[in-house]
């Protein structure tokens, strides 16, 4: 058996995100139809991570164990041809047995995009939130910089129903690929880089660490508005993070303005 890694871009626009769900449209359920059509195998590529309906990815990665002796490149062709064109494969790697595309991942870099203009272009309008209202950018700066650091993000932190199978998982056959440890096991989470930055018309959060919660990129961003329109100083930063309470904090972001931009290894 082969282990595939598959990198991919797509619009999340018309998909109801990324896990498979019965009767509705999803980047992994429309990946493994065209998978089983092209190699004859029923089986679920397992993603990085799972984005929310709308939500776009700029970069992520798939894995899943094949019996398939197709030469990657001709896979990358076959499926381009056959995956709707809001899905593309950027390339096929073949990886060693254990790699995972979740549990061998060390970190996530997110970028969620800000339209600030009057006006959003059409063709921009799917892909950005829009904020044309007044925002003080640059305590939204300092706010966003305050979150750099190992903090405990339960306030950030959405509920996921999903969480205690996963943790049942890693705690079970899977150990083999290092799946146990804090970060899966608790809300605490590393955060490197998280700074906002301006582009002509456009806000642009920039976020970077070693794993991320349920809805926590759309939660920050949606506290960060609160401080550019005054409601929080961004000196309440630490004490929202403090009260471990998703009550605490700001309000969840849209899903149209959020990328996954980069999954290291």
């Amino acid at each position: 058996m082969r282990n595939l890694k598959l990198t991919l871009a797509y619009d999340g626009s018309a998909f109801h995100g990324w896990q498979i769900q019965p009767g509705k449209p999803t980047i992994q359920g429309t990946l493994a139809e065209v998978i089983e059509g092209l190699t004859g195998e029923r089986l679920l590529p397992q993603g990085s991570g799972r984005t929310d309906a709308g939500v776009h990815a700029l970069a992520q990665v798939a894995t899943f164990h094949t019996a398939c002796t197709i030469p990657v490149a001709n896979i990358r062709t076959v499926l381009n041809d056959r995956l709707p064109a809001a899905i593309r494969v950027l390339a096929v790697d073949e990886m060693h047995e254990e790699f995972h595309a979740r549990h061998s991942a060390r970190g996530k870099c997110y970028h969620y995009r800000i339209w600030r203009g009057d006006v959003v272009p059409p063709f921009l309008a799917r892909y950005v939130t829009h904020h044309p209202y007044p925002l003080n950018e640059t305590a939204m700066q300092q706010a966003a910089a305050l979150v750099v650091g190992e903090h405990d993000f339960t306030s950030f932190a959405a509920v996921d129903p999903e969480r205690a199978q996963r943790m049942a998982e890693a705690a079970g056959d899977e150990k083999s690929v290092g799946i146990p440890d804090r970060k899966h096991a608790t809300n605490i989470r590393t955060i490197s880089e998280s700074r906002l930055e301006r582009h002509g018309s456009e806000l642009l959060y920039v976020v970077r660490g070693n794993g991320f919660l349920h809805h926590m990129v759309r939660n920050l961003v949606g506290t960060f508005l609160l401080v550019g329109k005054g409601t929080i100083a961004p000196s309440d930063l630490p004490k929202i993070l403090e009260a471990r309470s998703r009550c605490a904090a700001g309000p969840t972001a849209p899903a149209e303005g959020l990328y996954l931009v980069e999954v290291e290894y």
